[in-house]
């Protein structure tokens, strides 16, 4: 089997890619390689972890949103050799292509901290990184009236950095509704060394902490969990020194470790990260001119959250073509990423910015001032976001998404 542009990965960042490509040019043959059934909106889990979204509200079957005139491979990629132009399928069988799309998102490695596989969903442990775990965030939330609540949060690279915050001020958030938020002990155990990466934000963010009265806690990694006896044991590196402290709780959320998927890890378009090596500009591979790599498998250091794919869609969808025709990028890609901060229910810290760290807001400050918790930033995130990425991106709509021209002339 032979396609002009096999894409691997089903998820936000494949399908809106294969649906940009297709809307500039529907005679070009895709594939998109991806075993799942169902497709999920992943920046609602942390509205469902607040009882905010149903859980069924972030889930479509896979074939709904799988666009018209793809070829669908319902068999994951075991082998990618692209010397060859080809991957290796699950059941043996070989896909050959012209252009190569990487976008099979990231792993997460829940094994990586010793106890926590067996020890999530019950006994207060929980985490809105998994669909069917993110309801019982909401029951243990609702449920509790005093003690001890954990939030964890593990080295970067992970998708949606701010999203194990989320979890903790919206907790938090219901807590005080109810009035219990006083007899609560909440902690937020970060492995970093700053509450979030770019600074600009972080003002408006520790209002919200002293607010409710959170106890930040940073080079502080989750490593064990003990759900029968509930204790939590965390690495703290506070001047070097690595000191293990256990910790008692009555709700745990976990965010676990994120690694690239062996897939790309072990093959040969893998940086020393495991994350699939490409230009942060173009996407485009650093060695291999006919493969391109997007969204959270990409090695770029931008952060990885679906706006950022929704951005990156376009560049990958118009660089592949040209790459088809035997020809350079023609478009790049800014580092833009986006994480509306849910500081408490109604209210968002609209964080965007590109790479480096340099703000790149889409709305004038007088509508939404991003530094700042505003009602607007959280009408896009209940009501805008959701239909824009079902209804736009997936659909190869770049609604403020079109992609940037490389400047020849520069």
């Amino acid at each position: 089997m032979s396609y002009d542009v096999v894409i691997i990965g089903g998820g936000a960042a494949g399908i809106a890619t294969a649906a940009s490509i297709l809307k500039r040019n529907p005679k070009v043959t895709i594939a998109i390689v991806d075993p799942a059934t169902d497709h999920y909106y992943q920046p609602g889990w942390t509205m469902v972890g607040a009882g905010i979204f149903t859980p069924e509200q972030t889930r479509k079957a896979q074939a709904d949103v799988m666009p018209k005139g793809v070829a669908w491979i319902q068999w994951p990629a075991t082998t990618i050799d692209p010397d060859s132009n080809a991957i290796v399928l699950g059941d043996g069988s070989t896909l050959t292509y012209r252009v190569l799309v990487v976008a099979p998102g990231l792993r997460l490695a829940w094994e990586k901290i010793d106890g926590l596989p067996e020890a999530l969903g019950r006994n207060g442990v929980t985490s809105n990184y998994r669909y069917d775990l993110a309801p019982y965030t909401y029951q243990l939330v609702k449920a509790l009236r005093q003690g001890r609540a954990l939030f964890s949060q593990p080295p970067i690279p992970i998708k949606c950095a701010g999203a194990p915050q989320k979890a903790m001020y919206l907790s938090c958030d219901i807590w005080r509704d109810s009035g219990v938020l006083p007899a609560m002990d909440v902690e937020f155990h970060n492995a970093g060394n700053a509450l979030f990466g770019v600074a600009t934000y972080v003002p408006a963010l520790m209002e919200y902490v002293e607010k409710y009265g959170i106890d930040l806690r940073f080079e502080s990694n989750l490593v064990a969990v003990d759900g029968d006896r509930r204790i939590a044991t965390f690495e703290h590196k506070p001047d070097g020194a690595c000191e293990r402290i256990e910790r008692e709780f009555d709700m745990l959320h976990v965010v676990p470790p994120q690694v690239s998927h062996d897939v790309v890890a072990n093959s040969m378009l893998a940086a020393a990260s495991g994350f699939v090596d490409v230009d942060e500009a173009t996407l485009r591979h650093k060695r291999y001119e006919n493969v391109f790599g997007l969204g959270d498998a990409a090695g770029t250091s931008n952060a990885k959250t679906a706006a950022a794919a929704r951005q990156q869609a376009p560049v990958v969808a118009v660089n592949a073509l040209a790459a088809l025709d035997g020809k350079p990028p023609v478009a790049h890609y800014n580092g833009y990423g986006s994480c509306p901060l849910t500081v408490e229910r109604g209210k968002i810290v609209l964080a965007e910015f590109g790479y480096g760290g340099k703000l790149l807001p889409t709305f004038p400050s007088w509508l939404v001032d991003g530094t700042r918790p505003s009602r607007a930033a959280w009408f896009l995130k209940e009501r805008m976001l959701p239909p824009i990425y079902w209804h736009g991106m997936l659909k190869g709509r770049e609604w403020m998404a079109a992609p940037q021209k490389i400047d020849t002339a520069a």
